[in-house]
């Protein structure tokens, strides 16, 4: 049996994210009273860093971790899980702060966390779903995750995805001092070093709503590293790969 979820951290890194953060932080608190929100802010020039401060100092479940530049997805996580761990947080959930991670979803996510070691929020599995997407979006992610399937072995229809819920004890295993992957590569390369752990790893439906305000962090060279990321590892580990654990499972 596995322990109670206790203490749930939810990270959200920034990065010019002014219009959003109090929005999302609101929403957040509402689905989820009990839940911290940690802001990871890489100096945003527009001011988001002075935004959470303001809400820090109005309610004690607000945290903020100050960075001075903007060092990429991979390493805001990496530094929030650290902060974490020192604080002693059970659960740590990575959320995006443009509101296409849904935060009215997250009890889903903490529900099947009961039952398992990471849960990922997918859009590619059957009751998920994306709104606002244009068609070339849907199609390099559909791809992305079938490519990642395909040269990984792993066995998930979303590795991609950013909205996810971990057992602290997961990270405390996992070698993130080594993880140098930034953009979606650094989910990918979270999710398949947790599934060659042995960790169950399950996946439920989310709905992922493409950002109204703000502009997408998206670019070629968060495609390009992934794929030749992804190439890299699944030709390196062709030799060794096992076959899937019974106890690894998507919903």
């Amino acid at each position: 049996m596995r322990p109670p979820l206790g203490r749930v951290l939810v990270i959200v890194p920034t990065f010019n994210e002014r219009e959003n953060l109090e929005p999302i932080a609101a929403r957040l608190h509402a689905a989820v009273p009990s839940a911290s929100l940690l802001v990871v802010d890489d100096g945003s020039p527009d001011g988001t860093g002075d935004i959470a401060d303001r809400l820090a100092a109005a309610d004690e479940r607000v945290h903020v971790l100050h960075r001075t530049e903007k060092a990429g997805l991979g390493a805001a996580y990496i530094a929030g899980f650290a902060w974490a761990r020192e604080q002693g947080y059970d659960v740590v959930v990575e959320m995006d702060a443009d509101g296409s991670h849904q935060p009215e979803q997250l009890p889903r996510l903490l529900a099947a966390l009961e039952h398992a070691d990471v849960v990922l929020g997918s859009r590619w599995v059957p009751g998920g779903e994306v709104v606002n997407w244009p068609r070339s979006r849907e199609v390099l992610s559909r791809g992305g995750n079938a490519y990642t399937r395909t040269m990984l072995g792993l066995p998930l229809r979303d590795a991609t995805g950013g909205y996810r819920a971990y057992r602290r004890a997961v990270l405390d295993a996992l070698p993130l001092h080594q993880v140098a992957s930034q953009g979606y590569c650094f989910q990918v390369d979270l999710a398949w070093q947790a599934w060659r752990a042995g960790c169950e790893v399950v996946e439920v439906p989310i709905t992922f709503v493409e950002r109204e305000r703000g502009e997408s962090k998206m670019s070629r060279s968060i495609v390009a590293e992934a794929l030749w990321r992804v190439t890299w590892w699944g030709l390196r580990s062709r030799r060794s790969r096992r076959p899937l654990p019974a106890h690894v499972s998507k919903a």
